[in-house]
């Protein structure tokens, strides 16, 4: 199946990024699908769309991800229901849990029940887009109306309609998930999943979560992708964010990508990775990630190796690579090798 392809620009750094108008515009004339944000502790993923959407006329608005804890669940699809308008319908609702160091550090919330969480937030977002009737959830982490009897409560709200009409009561809802579990809920309640890591080798990792997908769910995978005749340089870039994920994030003994790295295979790989990092060696911890775990989620080396292995993605359940070129010539050269 051709792969769609879409332009992940993330969130910001220190600064935010130099010409993101010319660069949205320039891969929308090469056909890239969509544009894509994220958010973490910076900038938020949802203001640069509107700034792209405003200059652009067909490329799709996409968020990978909008995170949960920021925004109350009516609040975000207040933001949807605006930009889709906006847009002329043009809008991907990505959301995630994000992780407990950034909901509770950065937040001030509590992360447990991230599955339960999601799946009422969800509802919310759908209710309100769906404009059927006043909005109300009785769930234990979101409850609307406020109740009357709550700490603080005036007893005074009640069930409300969003005043103005959404332009699509489907805007595609998509989730950036990991665990089995988050990623069947995906499969069952969303259009589209966000993968942190893929592997048409090991696609039965997600199988079974993704059994019961309907026709249509896209699975869109923000992939590393580096054209270079240096394959070593090329996998070290990845090598890289891999150590830092697999070795660095959450805690020793709750590091969600590191699970994930386990079921792909390579259990034994991320328990050096993980204890040479957490002691402070981290050239070494990138020393340690394997290549064929790097070849396993990426696609590096020159274009005719990645070509060639293009094939396995093609075949895969994978419906849409998110790519982050560094230049316009990576910019083109992508298009060039995915969508011709």
């Amino acid at each position: 199946m051709a792969l769609k392809l879409g332009l992940m620009t993330g969130y910001w750094g220190a600064r935010p990024p130099r010409d993101l108008i010319g660069l949205a515009k320039r891969a929308e004339a090469l056909g890239y699908y969509g544009f894509f944000t994220a958010e973490a502790y910076g900038s938020d993923a949802l203001t640069p769309l509107a700034w792209v959407g405003a200059h652009t006329k067909t490329i799709k608005l996409g968020t990978a991800i909008v995170q949960i804890s920021a925004r109350t669940p009516t609040a975000t699809a207040m933001h949807a229901l605006t930009l889709d308008h906006l847009s002329n319908g043009r809008l991907i609702l990505g959301l995630g849990v994000s992780g407990p160091q950034v909901v509770e550090g950065w937040y001030g919330q509590p992360f447990a029940k991230p599955l339960a969480r999601t799946r009422e937030y969800i509802d919310i977002v759908r209710q309100v887009l769906a404009r059927e009737q006043p909005v109300q959830s009785h769930g234990p982490h979101y409850t609307i109306p406020y109740p009357e009897d709550a700490p603080g409560s005036w007893g005074l709200g009640k069930p409300l309609k969003p005043i103005t009409h959404p332009l699509r009561a489907d805007i595609p809802i998509f989730l950036g998930a990991e665990g089995p579990k988050n990623v069947a809920m995906a499969a069952e309640i969303c259009d589209g999943w966000f993968p942190l890591y893929y592997s048409p080798e090991r696609e039965e990792v997600y199988a079974d979560a993704i059994a019961g997908r309907p026709d249509g769910f896209e699975i869109m995978y923000p992939m590393k992708l580096h054209i270079t005749d240096d394959l070593e340089a090329g996998r070290l870039e990845v090598k890289k964010d891999l150590a830092l994920y697999v070795g660095g994030m959450g805690a020793r003994d709750r590091n969600f990508h590191n699970e994930l790295v386990v079921r792909l295979g390579y259990g034994e790989a991320a328990a050096k990775i993980q204890d040479l990092y957490l002691d402070g060696k981290k050239a070494e911890a990138v020393a340690a990630v394997p290549d064929e775990l790097v070849d396993d989620i990426a696609l590096v080396g020159p274009k005719d190796r990645i070509k060639q292995r293009l094939a396995a993605w093609e075949d895969s359940a994978v419906t849409a690579l998110l790519v982050w070129p560094k230049t316009d010539g990576d910019l083109a050269a992508y298009a060039e090798l995915i969508l011709d």
